[in-house]
């Protein structure tokens, strides 16, 4: 008679998803959303903006220059004084042409927005904007 040979099943080998290839992808998107995210640098006081019917949106990519209602001259949360103006646009216009963008306090000696104006003018900025609040165009 003949021989028979037995056929079972293992049941100890069990299949599973591979979870590792979906989490090096949600890594990888995580690094390309982190590195292509543009942060806005604030300049650390707070102004009381003057109000205009023209008003447009900040540009991203900007060096932001806040002048206070005691003459400070802030950016970055310290001051630099109207004399570091210059120096100040020079140095970031090294990297990239970005426009200057100077947050007036409305109380702000107009002199001396006129001075930071030409400070930034002679570092070399092609565009310099004074920050204000928009209003509506019916008042």
């Amino acid at each position: 008679m003949g021989r028979f040979r037995e056929f079972t099943t293992d049941d100890s080998t069990e299949s599973g998803i591979d979870i590792s290839p979906l989490i090096d992808c949600v890594f990888i998107l995580l690094i390309f959303f982190i590195v292509t995210t543009t942060f806005v640098e604030e300049t650390g006081v707070e102004v009381d903006k003057p109000k205009a019917a023209s008003a447009s949106r900040l540009e991203k990519n900007s060096i932001l220059i806040a002048l206070t209602e005691k003459g400070e001259v802030i950016y970055g949360g310290r001051e630099i004084g109207v004399s570091g103006v210059r120096s100040l646009v020079k140095r970031m216009l090294q990297k990239e042409e970005i426009p200057v963008i100077v947050q007036a306090d409305n109380a702000a000696q107009s002199g001396l927005l006129v001075r930071i104006i030409d400070e930034a003018k002679l570092g070399g900025a092609n565009k310099v904007s004074v920050a204000t609040s928009q209003t509506n165009k019916r008042e």
